[in-house]
């Protein structure tokens, strides 16, 4: 299993990212407003951040991002995540476009069944 980060810089996303990730097996995700390091520098004027915020212009009235946390069970789920993430956002290497990263996950609890018949025994016990 995995952990899927996705920090979204565009609200227009947010919304469309959350109603696919379930036609891909992806039951829950969960969502906090949150702020880059540059954006809070460039709004606060710190002079080492002046080429920044000058990069930034066009976003300067937005100071908030999406980070969207999902804990995806296989890897094939994982792999269509991302291609989603690309597909509704872009590749994300233009600057300021987002940024996607994966981290291991050793244990898990609470994690909701997945929505693929056949992914839960019987007695109701999950397994990725």
């Amino acid at each position: 299993m995995n952990l899927l980060v996705v920090v979204l810089n565009h609200e227009e996303h947010l919304r469309t990212l959350l109603e696919k990730l379930p036609e891909i097996d992806v039951r829950g995700a969960t969502v906090i407003s949150s702020t880059g390091m540059g954006q809070l520098l460039a709004a606060a004027d710190v002079p080492i951040f002046s080429t920044l915020s000058k990069l930034l212009s066009g976003a300067s009235n937005r100071v908030e991002n999406y980070t969207v946390f999902s804990v995806i069970r296989t890897e094939e789920t994982l792999e269509n995540a991302i291609a989603l993430v690309h597909e509704i956002a872009g590749d994300l290497k233009d600057v300021g476009s987002g940024i996607l990263f994966v981290v291991p996950v050793a244990r898990v609890e609470g994690l909701a069944a997945p929505l693929s018949a056949g992914s839960v025994k019987s007695t109701g016990e999950q397994h990725s």
